[in-house]
């Protein structure tokens, strides 16, 4: 397991809270993952999250996963994915400003999958790499993202269904990775999830 530090930082609204997981050596890249839907009970502690931040250390990044505006500890309240993005771009500037100007990976489920894709769109440089699990598709606006964005949805999605993740997919040409029989919250498929990101990296330069 790796080592955990809890944080706290400023936000655009107030302090943020967090929980970054580091590798046993020098981080490679720096990894951010967003979590579900605050109004549905999402947390920086939803499994699907703590599963990402895992993988991204295995994978030698400093992993920071964090609380939404008005959510446990972040001051705040919620925004609907607009000030959201406020709070992912300032756990970035943290991040960068603690670990140094390294690679960035963003990341995120469900709702959070749906900030993190409007948050690549305004960052410049863009994100070395975009993994979205189960894109809140159809309850919000998802925008197009890059051709290499990692995209991983379950086949049973009884929140997101996968034709409608489809027919966002297929005038961008996205690929998508289908989990047989997985719901939306990956129930009992958590390992899997976490092999398919690990997979997706390894071999290839951060």
């Amino acid at each position: 397991m790796s080592p955990l530090q809890k944080i706290s930082y400023t936000g655009a609204v107030g302090q943020l809270e967090g929980m970054v997981h580091l590798p046993d050596a020098d981080p490679r890249a720096i990894a951010v993952v967003a979590h579900p839907l605050p109004t549905m009970g999402g947390t920086m502690d939803n499994k699907v999250v703590t599963t990402l931040a895992k993988a991204f250390v295995e994978l030698g990044c400093v992993a920071l996963r964090f609380n939404f505006r008005g959510v446990g500890a972040s001051e705040g309240e919620f925004d609907s994915g607009n000030g959201e993005m406020e709070d992912v771009l300032a756990t970035v500037r943290y991040a960068k400003d603690k670990y140094g100007d390294l690679p960035l990976l963003l990341s995120g489920f469900s709702f959070g999958a749906y900030v993190q894709a409007r948050v690549a769109q305004h960052l410049h440089p863009h994100p070395h790499r975009l993994v979205l699990i189960a894109p809140a598709v159809g309850r919000f606006a998802m925008p197009p993202v890059q051709h290499d964005c990692l995209l991983v949805h379950g086949e049973l999605d009884e929140v997101v269904p996968l034709t409608d993740v489809l027919n966002w997919a297929r005038p961008i040409h996205l690929p998508i990775v289908v989990l047989p029989e997985a719901g939306h919250f990956f129930h009992g498929r958590l390992n899997q999830l976490k092999q398919i990101v690990i997979n997706a990296f390894n071999g290839r330069s951060l």
